[in-house]
């Protein structure tokens, strides 16, 4: 690993190491042939789908890195195939954490919809909320750092880079940490209620541990990018006022690289389709026990339409009545803002004593 001297024309700072990348991209591999076939053994592409596409990304990413290993130099426009590879490496690592975290709303949505008695925000409104949001964080980062990662750039663009990279992370941060408040306000109504079901507590501590790593890898970008993160190839004492994380390669393995491994493979042990029914309908009942099976609605939406509605995370183009036959809300508008604020905790609309959705279904015990 580097020893925090810097490299004169390395684009990394320093001599990047060769051995590492090929560990990280065999493991990322090995994930992703595990996430495809978890997927089609569980039928669980709906919830768990970025989790492959996200662990081949990384793959690229770690093997364009280690062709960066041995072609770090750039001196000018006769190593832009470097510069080239340099940038491609950089954004399929970092364009994959906010879609790991999108991930987990999408297992966030699937736990409300299967107890859907005590969620703070609609099932359905999960994804619409986050996806929206996350989509948002996603395009700012990508484009933060494929501006920041050109060393070849005036010290303009890579400032405004920075810039917008910092405002990603904290966007993201904020979001997480809403997250974590949603998810604990339902974990805290069930054990209230008195379910203890697996199929409620194995996916939800799940989520808990990778929304951690997640956040610990956004505070990691974000104090990279506090600091000093103006690149000059050839400028040797510039290089050396940078900061610590970028100068040294250990930061970005241990607080990149393995902390999202970890995350991967967490999904991998514990996939929320071992838990979960397959069938959306499958919702578990008051008892914690009795899973009830109920009245799927046709959707006579065009295809197109269903394809929009996905494409904008359930924003547009939502199925009419989808599933859900709603209580009146008498409640002012100001106690539905404050309803909203607090994630549902205060001004509850008091005939919301049942579930979300009216089951119209055949009890089955499973």
């Amino acid at each position: 690993m580097s020893d925090g001297q810097p490299v004169p024309g390395s684009l990394y700072i320093y001599e990047p190491n060769k051995i590492a990348p090929i560990i990280f991209a065999v493991a990322y591999a090995s994930s992703a042939v595990g996430h495809l076939w978890q997927c089609y053994h569980y039928k669980c592409f709906k919830i768990l789908g970025l989790h492959p596409v996200c662990a081949v990304l990384f793959t690229v990413g770690y093997a364009l890195r280690e062709y960066g290993a041995f072609n770090y130099i750039y001196i000018g426009k006769q190593n832009m195939p470097n510069l080239i590879m340099y940038i491609m490496s950089q954004v399929f690592i970092f364009i994959c954490p906010p879609l790991l975290e999108l991930a987990n709303y999408h297992v966030l949505g699937r736990i409300f919809r299967y107890v859907p008695y005590f969620p703070p925000l609609p099932p359905g409104k999960v994804l619409a909320v986050f996806g929206g949001l996350m989509s948002v964080v996603e395009a700012m980062n990508s484009l933060g750092v494929s501006l920041s990662a050109n060393p070849s750039s005036s010290r303009s663009t890579q400032d405004l880079g920075s810039q917008l990279t910092i405002a990603a992370l904290a966007i993201q941060f904020a979001i997480i940490i809403s997250c974590f408040v949603l998810a604990g306000i339902f974990h805290w109504r069930c054990h209230r209620a008195g379910i203890r079901s697996r199929a409620v507590s194995a996916p939800l501590n799940t989520l808990y541990v990778s929304m951690f790593l997640i956040m610990v890898r956004c505070i990691y970008r974000f104090v990279e990018h506090l600091g000093n993160t103006a690149v000059y190839l050839g400028d040797v004492e510039s290089l050396k006022t940078l900061s610590p994380i970028l100068r040294y390669e250990w930061y970005f393995y241990i607080f990149e690289a393995t902390l999202m491994l970890l995350n991967s493979v967490l999904w991998n042990v514990w996939n929320p389709g071992r838990y979960l029914p397959r069938n959306y309908h499958v919702y578990l009942d008051r008892d914690g026990v009795t899973e009830i099976e109920g009245e799927a609605k046709p959707d006579n939406r065009s295809f197109l339409a269903k394809v929009a509605c996905t494409l904008t995370f359930g924003l547009l183009f939502r199925q009419k009545d989808d599933g859900a036959e709603k209580k009146p809300d008498n409640r002012p508008f100001l106690a539905k803002v404050v309803c909203v604020l607090s994630f549902g905790i205060l001004c509850r609309n008091k005939d919301d004593a049942g579930s979300y959705w009216e089951l119209k279904s055949v009890t089955r015990r499973y």
